[in-house]
């Protein structure tokens, strides 16, 4: 039977897309999430499903999903929580090599908490996930070929009990990119990254590719009435051409022009934001998109969080820096006199289209600077973007380079992995400010005229040596951000006579607790962690490392 190589399914929290992701790249193939193909066609949310049709529309979706997905993929396929609810789902699965990852309740509480926002579970989560699960057990177990226990195993030793179970054979080719998101590669070539929902939130996809303009309506959905496009003057031409061709689909589209970089991001520039929202009519099935800059997506994200409580909105960005940060993770802000995104909410998009060729036109140094964030991103992560960069550091500062799309998938997968598993920074998202304590005390007293991929690279150098002071880390890779860094063309020193000045604007950076100064560093590539309260005479010593 022609159909997928393994097909998993099991309750919420499981780990079905960390495991088909991980299964995907031993076997050499891609990986196909039934949700994620329910979400694209009917051009909403899971969850907005279920509040506006109910739950039998739902099931109806996923039925003719799991039946495509049958039919036409030969990767791994993970199916939703309660497809197996369904008899004719059972029956389509008659033949597949199909797993149920198992999890007892302990686990789940230990995984998720239950504590996540789910159509199902909506009142007591932990009595509701043991009625789910007797309601549901005998069905996983009869249309599975193997039953794999998940309960005290690493994602790793689940998907290699897996493999030898069915007795599939690993790839030995390039690997597929692993990460917790799910990647899948369309027939034009599109990678979609899907970031997982959490805290209540949704589950949306990250596209990268060219050309992609055309899933805009899709993204947007059939719902919506009317469409307003933020776009910096700048790009008056592209937002103008956006609302155009979004008027021409049907919609009510408008265009509402921001200034240009971090002058976007003020009060006044929301509530103008707000007034247009307001004399249009827009209302919570509306949909706001934001096309520019990371700014310009920060100002969208914040004004479609605040607007009659959050509202629908899709994310365009336009250079490396909000392609790799600002328009995936759901962060958005504003600025005060204070200090940099100080107001805001978390307010994840629908979607983000990243379309590579907005990069072409792209001045250098506005390219280079979102290099920072790429680079960023190894230290944290995935040490195989420095090798990309350190291999063709020239190729790097272009987007003609042979690595470019790679180097920004694997950055979009780095942060995608990190903002599924924490939405609101209480744990490990505060792992990607690597750099940003120095960073954003240096935009401020810059007025936030510098680039803020400049700024971030000297905050990377600091806390660089502040790790090695600290004695957490290496010399020679605490040199390597000097040296890969300065490759690209990024800056490494600050003036010396600011460091009162960024002391004091360092005490009311976010991560800050109390007066206690908090700065991620790291204990070695990968392996970020967080230093408090370090003493004031090592701060001064590891500025000291970076003054000019």
């Amino acid at each position: 039977m022609s159909g997928p190589l393994i097909v998993l399914v099991g309750p919420m929290g499981a780990g079905k897309s960390t495991v088909g992701e991980l299964l995907a790249e031993s076997l050499g193939t891609t990986y196909r999430d039934t949700d994620a193909d329910v979400v694209a066609t009917a051009g909403k949310e899971i969850s907005e499903i279920f509040f506006d049709e109910g739950e039998e529309h739902f099931r109806a979706l996923e039925r003719q999903a799991v039946r495509d997905a049958l039919a036409l993929h030969t990767g791994v396929l993970s199916l939703g929580g309660g497809a197996v609810l369904d008899e004719e789902t059972r029956t389509l699965l008659a033949g597949h090599p199909v797993v149920y990852l198992s999890m007892d309740v302990d686990e789940a509480v230990r995984r998720v908490g239950l504590n996540t926002a789910r159509p199902l579970l909506a009142v007591n989560p932990r009595r509701q996930w043991r009625e789910l699960m007797d309601a549901r057990r005998h069905l996983y177990e009869e249309v599975a070929r193997t039953t794999v226990a998940t309960d005290e195993r690493t994602p790793e030793e689940v998907a290699r009990a897996i493999l030898d179970a069915l007795e599939l054979p690993e790839h030995t080719g390039d690997p597929v990119p692993s990460g917790r998101e799910t990647t899948r590669m369309t027939e034009q070539g599109t990678t979609r990254i899907q970031v997982a929902g959490t805290a209540g939130t949704d589950p949306y996809e990250v596209l990268v590719g060219h050309r992609l303009l055309g899933e805009l309506p899709q993204l947007i959905g059939d719902r919506a009435k009317r469409v307003a496009v933020l776009h910096p003057e700048a790009l008056a031409e592209t937002g103008e051409a956006v609302r155009e061709d979004l008027a021409a689909q049907g919609y009510e589209a408008i265009a509402i022009q921001l200034p240009n970089a971090e002058e976007a991001k003020t009060v006044e520039v929301a509530a103008y934001c707000w007034k247009a929202l307001g004399q249009t009519g827009f209302t919570r099935t509306d949909v706001i998109v934001g096309v520019g800059g990371g700014a310009t997506t920060d100002v969208a994200g914040f004004v479609a969080a605040s607007w009659l409580r959050g509202v629908r909105w899709i994310a365009v960005p336009t250079t490396v820096l909000a392609m790799v940060d600002a328009a995936v993770g759901g962060k958005t802000g504003i600025n005060t006199a204070e200090g940099k995104n100080l107001v805001g909410a978390f307010h994840p998009p629908a979607g983000v289209i990243c379309d590579l060729a907005a990069l072409d036109s792209l001045p250098v140094n506005d390219y280079v600077s979102g290099m920072a964030e790429i680079i960023k991103a190894g230290f944290i992560a995935d040490p195989v973007i420095l090798d990309l960069v350190e291999a063709d550091p020239q190729g790097a500062r272009t987007p003609a380079g042979p690595h470019t799309a790679e180097l920004i998938e694997r950055s979009i997968r780095v942060k995608a992995e990190v903002v599924s598993s924490d939405l609101k920074e209480s744990g490990l998202r505060e792992i990607l400010n690597y750099g940003h304590t120095l960073a954003h005390a240096i935009e401020k007293n810059e007025r936030y005229k510098w680039r803020h991929g400049a700024a971030v690279s000297i905050g990377m150098v600091f806390a660089a040596e502040l790790g090695r002071l600290a004695g957490r880390l290496d010399d020679a890779t605490a040199d390597r951000h000097r040296a890969v860094l300065e490759s690209v063309g990024l800056p490494l020193t600050y003036r010396g006579d600011q460091w009162p000045k960024l002391l004091e604007n360092m005490k009311v950076d976010k991560k800050s607790r109390g007066d206690l100064l908090r700065f991620i560093v790291l204990d070695g590539i990968g392996r970020p962690t967080v230093l408090e309260g370090p003493d004031p005479a090592v701060l001064l010593a590891a500025y000291g490392e970076v003054s000019a």
